[in-house]
């Protein structure tokens, strides 16, 4: 199934909609039926009828359609955020008394999870630096029954060999998952090394107007319908139809999105790998990362994210760079149109250096930004 057909054609049934080019919101909470048995069958099949939208409504459906066919995967459900997506992918694995193992330094929400929620319920985590796959060898139990893996994550853009973890994780039969925000299913598809449960928080690239907030889940039938009677209908974390409108209409341009976020972060890095007051570029496709070849082997592209380390510690001038700069704006999140900065110093007790600077490349020109970037390091 080629791309151009899921964003364009794939679950758009036009004529139970009039024939309308684009989708309609069907804002509604609740659905009629005209006979006791039609209402009967729905009632014993919400994932696929439409009763109710906490459940299953039509222009949610439709999202979940593309997005489960852009990652290779049976089904798809669709959440109010992704941290809604992570936690009900999480929970629907592990019960009271199991154990996860889980890559070092994963979505700080993530870390919450997995640090101040779960232990309430007699769920632990082991912690793993992902790089090496005796790491993950050491760390299960056997009440290991889950491993989770983001890869790469967003801050030190670490990688893990998504098809070794998935081969020790079906030796021990342990599911895995992985959030797989930063490449999106353009730039890699984890099914293909035997994931289980595919993540994203989808206000990212896939939306990717910055205008809504959303998350998904990914998988084989039967973890999604098991995920869908449990996780999705209590936790009732949906989202809104106008919200899966959104979605819809920024997968549409997905792949003109990514692919010129990226050609632009190539340039901007390569500007700066060569700029005397930076020390070093963090980027998965820069022949300096230690991970580089496994990033070749698993990813198509890098993504429209990097960091860099400023040759200074001090905050002061650190902080001038960062005010100074007029093309990106100083916000957390990425994915979206606009280029945007976060720095280390803002926020205090980190595990970062001082130095650390993260960058996400939006649809600004590279020229345009480098002279940006240009004109503020001159400040330090």
């Amino acid at each position: 199934m080629d791309i151009s057909y899921i964003l364009n054609q794939l679950g758009e049934d036009r004529e139970n909609y009039f024939n309308a080019v684009a989708p309609p919101i069907i804002q509604t909470s609740n659905f009629a039926f005209k006979t006791v048995a039609d209402f009967r069958n729905a009632m014993q099949d919400e994932l696929h009828a439409h009763l109710y939208s906490r459940g299953n409504n039509p222009t949610v459906e439709i999202v979940r359609k593309k997005i489960a066919a852009l990652e290779g995967t049976d089904d798809c459900l669709v959440f109010s955020s992704g941290v809604a997506a992570v936690t009900a992918a999480v929970m629907s694995v592990v019960k009271s008394g199991d154990h996860i193992v889980c890559i070092e330094s994963p979505y700080s929400w993530t870390t919450h999870l997995l640090t101040q929620i779960l232990p309430d319920y007699n769920i632990s985590t082991t912690f793993v630096d992902g790089k090496e796959i005796k790491n993950f060898e050491s760390a299960i139990q056997s009440n290991t029954k889950l491993i989770f893996l983001e890869s790469p994550n967003t801050f030190w853009f670490d990688l893990q060999d998504i098809k070794a973890v998935c081969d020790l994780a079906k030796q021990k039969k342990i599911i895995t998952a992985i959030d797989n925000s930063y490449c999106t299913p353009l730039y890699q598809q984890p099914h293909l090394y035997g994931i289980d449960l595919i993540v994203h928080t989808a206000t990212k690239y896939l939306a990717g107007h910055s205008d809504v907030v959303a998350g998904v889940v990914c998988g084989n039938k039967e973890i999604i319908g098991k995920i869908f009677q449990h996780q999705f209908m209590c936790f009732g974390a949906i989202p809104s139809p106008h919200d899966a409108w959104l979605l819809l209409r920024g997968l549409r341009t997905l792949p003109l999105r990514l692919e010129k976020s990226v050609n632009t972060t190539e340039k901007v890095i390569a500007y700066l790998g060569k700029h005397l007051k930076v020390e070093k570029i963090i980027y998965p496709f820069h022949p300096s990362h230690a991970q580089y070849d496994l990033a070749k082997k698993q990813m198509k592209r890098g993504g429209g994210l990097f960091a860099v380390l400023l040759k200074t510690n001090s905050t002061e001038k650190i902080e001038l760079f960062c005010n100074t700069l007029e093309r990106f704006l100083l916000a957390v999140s990425w994915g979206g149109h606009e280029s945007l900065v976060f720095a280390a110093c803002i926020k205090k007790n980190n595990h970062y250096p001082n130095n650390y600077v993260r960058f996400y490349i939006g649809l600004e020109e590279a020229d345009v930004l480098i002279e940006d970037l240009e004109r503020s390091l001159e400040m330090i």
